[in-house]
């Protein structure tokens, strides 16, 4: 008895056809990404560190060149914080440079008495550990949420500023002996208290 050849169903090589052609598809849909190339996922990873070390230094140049006298820039904003603001801020926030003495201070955070400057208004200084805000992330208006892929992130750009701020500016000096010294800043503050300002400094010397 001679062997015969099976037979398939009209339904079973239909279906056999179709197998072929989706995994043709595939094959030719199939893209080889090689690792750390820039089609790797990977590649677009946010890295905070190497964020705040690219754009602090921007950010730096840009307060400096806009910075305000603080004499000036108060007596501004006293007589008129409307046309001071369309003049010296960008979102609310202010440029300025000063020097004056420092007086008493408290977790980093010291009160700078300025010649010159108009009562009531009292000028505080971040000068770490700790930094807290985003003024200067904010500060140029050139970094916006939409940049970002979230919240986490945009809030990630700014305390990457700031570490670097506390890395390459703030570690020169000593914070815990500043009372009684004369010091020189550039820096940026946010109008929340026309009474009171806290500058969060791109450039500060003791002298």
């Amino acid at each position: 008895m001679s062997a015969t050849s099976p037979r398939f169903s009209p339904m079973q090589m239909a279906l056999a056809g179709a197998g072929l052609i989706l995994l043709a598809a595939m094959a030719y849909d199939t893209k080889v990404v090689v690792i750390g190339s820039a089609a790797d996922v990977k590649a677009a990873v946010f890295e905070p560190a190497a964020y705040g070390a690219k754009t602090f230094p921007v950010v730096q140049a840009d307060v400096t060149a806009r910075a305000v006298d603080a004499v000036e820039l108060a007596k501004a904003i006293a007589a008129d914080p409307k046309a001071a603001e369309a003049k010296y801020a960008i979102g609310g926030i202010y440029p300025v440079k000063l020097t004056g003495v420092v007086g008493d201070g408290k977790s980093g955070i010291y009160y700078v008495t300025v010649d010159g400057l108009p009562d009531p208004l009292k000028i505080r200084v971040q000068t770490g550990p700790a930094i807290n805000g985003t003024e200067l992330r904010d500060a140029t208006g050139q970094i916006t949420f939409s940049q970002f892929v979230n919240q986490i992130e945009y809030q990630d750009a700014g305390s990457a500023i700031n570490n670097v701020l506390k890395s390459e500016v703030l570690a020169k000096i000593d914070n815990s002996a500043l009372t009684g010294k004369t010091i020189s800043l550039v820096g940026a503050f946010r109008l929340v208290n026309p009474k009171s300002w806290l500058i969060t400094p791109v450039s500060l010397e003791v002298k």
